[in-house]
């Protein structure tokens, strides 16, 4: 309950609005307004890499590029509604953390994007998708983003020149070892955001 006195409406990225169910904001007509629940689960929006993700996500629909999209390690299901939002389909999340798929459904439901969003409990390292993804949101740790950058790269990321990957949850010292990691697997940086000395990075299959 604490956490609620810190969780207030704010304008994430250019057309993303977060904010609490029980705090309204002024939204214009090209905004995605998130209404989210976090309870005990990751994600509000407040935290660097959450911010980060939605910025590059909004910048990815603002080009045009809305194919499907895996928020792999969804919490409380923040990126993959605002990626159902700005218009990215299909879309699917998962967790390992059962609590944190159903409060994703619930945020899902609330935002009317339920029928958008297919959920699944299932751990990262074992997750396995009838086709790879033309976007990956990854907002993990370091240690589990070098264990599974393989997984990443080969298995949920599409092969092809353009794919994105969302590589987040990173102090800005471990940045330099992921982003190595994942150059050695094809990808190239396209963008990076510091927030809260946390570092985040927008990478493109090459």
């Amino acid at each position: 309950e604490s956490w609620k006195r810190f969780f207030h409406a704010e304008r994430v990225s250019p057309r993303v609005i977060v904010r609490p169910s029980w705090e309204p904001f002024p939204a214009g007509p090209e905004d995605c307004d998130v209404v989210l629940d976090a309870g005990m689960c990751f994600g509000t929006g407040q935290h660097g890499t959450t911010r980060a993700c939605i910025r590059f996500l909004d910048t990815l629909a603002a080009e045009g590029r809305t194919g499907s999209l895996l928020d792999a390690g969804c919490g409380s299901g923040i990126l993959a509604i605002a990626a159902a939002k700005l218009g990215f389909a299909p879309v699917s999340a998962f967790d390992c953390d059962g609590a944190a798929v159903d409060q994703a459904a619930d945020n899902a439901r609330v935002n009317g994007v339920a029928e958008a969003i297919r959920l699944e409990t299932a751990d990262l390292f074992a997750y396995t998708p009838a086709a790879p993804f033309d976007v990956v949101a990854a907002n993990i740790e370091a240690p589990v983003l070098l264990a599974a950058a393989d997984r990443l790269a080969e298995r949920l990321c599409a092969p092809r020149p353009g794919a994105a990957l969302l590589l987040a949850g990173l102090l800005d010292r471990q940045y330099p070892e992921v982003r190595a990691a994942f150059q050695r697997r094809g990808f190239a940086e396209r963008a990076r955001l510091t927030l809260d000395d946390w570092t985040s990075g927008l990478f493109e299959r090459v």
